[in-house]
């Protein structure tokens, strides 16, 4: 009995000659997006790293002065999230870390005070000498305010500044003061709404994560909505 007869056939080859130029136009770009993808979550995921990494940081080196970025306030009370910041950087200051506090924020249309005053007017009840905090009364977002308090530091022949906000924003802070050509370092708040919940924390650090991506790309402030709480 004769078995039939085995057919054998052809291995494909991924040679380019067999797949032609389309064949292998098509592999590469398929690389290629994959790449670039791999590459954009490595970039995302490290700089989540480091937001979280400098929210961790306390540095206590004596400055010339305590800077507290600003945040909303209400007809001149400070919301949660900005009392947090001022109560620290009294803390600070009661420490001797620095000889002056400063506040910086502007004002919303329609608002009555400016984040810097509502900020100087609350130190100054909680023991902060008045004479000893300086209110910048401009900045709507953290780069224009990074650079009010720049220009008045230079003014004052300053340049070493303890950054006061909340932890998940330091890193964004520094890298923008240091950019300007401050001497900064960072002491940020361990109260507040901020810190209180594991959502407000995981929001905060993808909230920074965006917003100084998008520094770094464009060297443009990107404060996004906080929504974690006021």
């Amino acid at each position: 009995m004769t078995s039939a007869p085995v057919r054998y056939e052809p291995e494909q080859s991924s040679d380019p000659e067999r797949l032609g130029f389309g064949g292998t136009l098509v592999r590469w770009v398929g690389r290629l997006v994959v790449g670039t993808m791999l590459m954009a979550v490595l970039l995302v995921a490290g700089t989540a790293v480091r937001v979280w990494q400098v929210a961790r940081i306390d540095d206590l080196t004596k400055a010339d002065a305590i800077v507290v970025l600003g945040a909303a306030q209400y007809s001149g009370t400070p919301s949660s999230v900005f009392e947090a910041r001022l109560d620290q950087a009294a803390l600070l200051y009661g420490r001797g870390i620095a000889p002056t506090v400063i506040t910086v924020g502007g004002k919303q249309v329609g608002d009555e005070y400016t984040e810097a005053a509502s900020g100087k007017n609350y130190l100054s009840e909680h023991g902060v000498p008045a004479d000893h905090i300086v209110a910048i009364e401009e900045g709507s977002d953290t780069l224009r305010s990074i650079e009010a308090v720049n220009a008045e530091m230079n003014k004052r022949n300053e340049k070493s500044a303890v950054l006061v906000s909340d932890p998940w924003h330091s890193l964004r802070t520094r890298t923008m003061a240091r950019d300007d050509g401050l001497d900064a370092w960072t002491a940020p708040t361990r109260t507040g709404p901020a810190v209180y919940t594991r959502e407000s924390q995981i929001h905060g650090i993808a909230r920074e994560t965006g917003a100084l991506l998008w520094y770094q790309l464009t060297h443009f402030s990107a404060d996004f909505k906080y929504t974690a709480g006021q």
